[in-house]
């Protein structure tokens, strides 16, 4: 199965700013994040990437795709309805076509060489002929950032899951009670790595939602993604990888360095985080002598 569309999505209120962030790539270039999400894209043989906006914002994004080699298509998500709903708004792009769905406020870094995450993702996607999310065992602390998964171990081989539950940001207890998963250790739960290829027939659990939706409904995409885990196979891929919330406190930052650390100037940025880390230790006072 080939897989040749994928969508960003950026037209949230807390997402919108992040696409448009300067980064320097593991080339040691300044680019945008959107940039370097539509790369990581075409390294898993993405033709075409729809990207959903805000209505009236596509000149702010048309100067973070350059040096792109993907076609980019701008979308409209016409009033905030959800998260569910800004998928939806790519509809029309993607036909009945399986897709890669990114979010455009994560930075990826993949610890497989040679491969990126995305392109870990779409081999299984390709091969099972299912829906698949990328996860990672992120402990309890976080659960209020992120949609988590309660499955059964699918390929043991693989780090591949058969996704029985999705909880969009669970609490503690709620997870426990709901979405614990053999051979993942205590206090941690597969939560959503902000990756999914998704197919037609979620697509059309989400245009049947939307037909229903009334005033102040909120079109989500974890409870579409828990009924769809209940109508066919379901898999989630533990990614050889990291991802970083670029919205999280320091996730600017910290989503910076990881990408820094994993090109081509490591040691240079090394140097640069010992002189600053040595640095600020001779700036603080000392202990008082007892």
């Amino acid at each position: 199965m080939k897989i040749r569309k994928a969508v960003i999505t950026a037209a949230g209120e807390h997402q919108r700013h992040l696409p448009l962030q300067t980064f320097i790539d593991g080339s040691g270039r300044n680019r945008k994040v959107l940039g370097l999400l539509v790369d990581e894209a075409s390294s898993a043989g993405i033709e075409e990437v729809g990207v959903v906006i805000q209505p009236g914002t596509e000149h702010l994004y048309r100067d973070a795709i350059e040096h792109v080699t993907a076609n980019v298509t701008f979308m409209e998500q016409a009033e905030p309805r959800g998260y569910g709903h800004a998928v939806l708004s790519a509809d029309p792009f993607l036909g009945d076509e399986t897709f890669l769905l990114m979010v455009s406020d994560h930075a990826y870094v993949s610890e497989k060489t040679g491969q990126s995450c995305a392109s870990q993702l779409l081999e299984v996607a390709s091969g099972e002929g299912c829906v698949v999310s990328a996860v990672q065992p992120t402990h309890e602390g976080r659960l209020k950032d992120f949609g988590a998964i309660g499955g059964v171990l699918f390929d043991a081989g693989r780090e591949l899951y058969e996704v029985k539950a999705v909880v969009e940001k669970p609490t503690p207890t709620e997870a426990e009670q709901t979405l614990m998963t053999p051979g993942i250790r205590h206090g941690y739960y597969l939560c959503f790595f902000g990756m999914h290829v998704l197919q037609a027939s979620v697509m059309e659990i989400l245009r049947r939602r939307d037909a229903d939706w009334q005033p102040g409904d909120h079109l989500d995409l974890s409870s579409a993604l828990h009924e769809a885990a209940g109508r066919g196979r379901y898999l989630a891929q533990v990614m050889k990888g990291r991802r970083y919330d670029l919205d999280s406190r320091h996730g600017l930052l910290v989503g910076q360095l990881a990408v820094s650390l994993s090109g081509h100037y490591r040691d240079e940025v090394l140097c640069a985080i010992t002189d600053l880390l040595a640095a600020g230790a001779m700036q603080q006072p000392a202990e008082p002598l007892t």
